[in-house]
């Protein structure tokens, strides 16, 4: 008999959790793949949707954001600028919507069999990942049209932006997820996070535009700190450093792979923090389910 409440010592239940997950590997690639055909099927266009959405949505928020509103004033290249932005955040938006959902929509599985629960937040990150790979080809074509192609040694900071999103990721939609199964308020909250989160990073217009109003408006410098080293708007400046070739040296804080390490780690324990609670609560999902 296996217990689907193991794994409840804090320290070396991690580690076992771990063991277990990469021993069903298998299951969450099949998982995965499941997640990526299901979500265009009796469609027409198919995965071409996945070039599709993100075109239009760079459309629109070039010509009402830059264009009408004019916040591609002081960005140079401000498609580039905008898409590298909405890239990254899309992979964070739609790997944690999916991942906060990803145990009530396999309610079936999770009744039924036993398998680490764990492979189905895991899985969602997985299909998430391949819609960020496909966006990623569009996002190095459009630099090569636009003349700005992004083959210099700023191209590393796509690494560490990719590792930052996949760990905090991971970390919360474990922990949102078991919270969901409990209060499906969870799933709604996620959306309204989401939404503030698009906008208090840097994607539609420029950090230093952040800087210039804190300073004008006397705001405390810690706040803007905090502003900073927020995970999302960390990967986000990572990204435009390492694809918007025409940003400037000044469009960026200090200390930015510091910034980016430390949250990393930060994100590690989170991530240790949250499988923990995952593990704590699962006892009771086919209860609740």
């Amino acid at each position: 008999m296996i217990s689907v409440t193991s794994n409840p010592a804090w320290f070396g239940g991690f580690w076992r959790s771990v063991r277990s997950i990469v021993a069903h590997r298998q299951l969450l690639g099949l998982l995965v793949r499941r997640d990526i055909k299901s979500r265009y099927k009796d469609s027409v266009l198919g995965l071409l949707w996945t070039l599709i959405n993100p075109i239009v949505q760079l459309i629109v928020y070039w010509a009402v954001m830059g264009q009408i509103l004019g916040a591609a004033r002081g960005i140079e290249d401000f498609g580039i600028y905008i898409f590298a932005g909405l890239t990254i955040f899309g992979l964070f938006s739609e790997a944690l919507s999916g991942a906060t959902s990803s145990i009530v929509a396999n309610s079936g599985l999770v009744k039924k069999v036993y398998v680490p629960r764990e492979v189905f937040p895991l899985a969602t990150l997985g299909s998430s990942m391949f819609t960020f790979a496909v966006q990623l080809v569009v996002l190095f074509g459009a630099c090569i049209v636009l003349g700005s192609a992004p083959f210099t040694p700023a191209l590393i900071w796509f690494l560490p932006s990719v590792v930052l999103i996949v760990i905090y990721v991971a970390a919360l939609g474990m922990f949102m997820s078991a919270l969901n199964v409990y209060l499906r308020d969870v799933q709604y909250l996620t959306q309204i996070f989401l939404m503030l989160s698009l906008w208090a990073s840097p994607i539609v217009y420029g950090w230093t535009m952040v800087l210039d109003v804190f300073q004008r408006f006397h705001v405390p410098a810690w706040l803007l700190e905090v502003y900073t080293n927020n995970p999302v708007t960390l990967a986000v400046l990572g990204f435009h450093k390492a694809f918007w070739v025409a940003g400037p040296a000044d469009q960026y804080p200090s200390g930015l792979g510091l910034r980016m390490f430390i949250a990393c780690v930060a994100g590690l324990v989170l991530l240790w923090i949250g499988q923990r609670v995952f593990a704590r609560l699962q006892g009771n999902f086919a209860q609740e389910l």
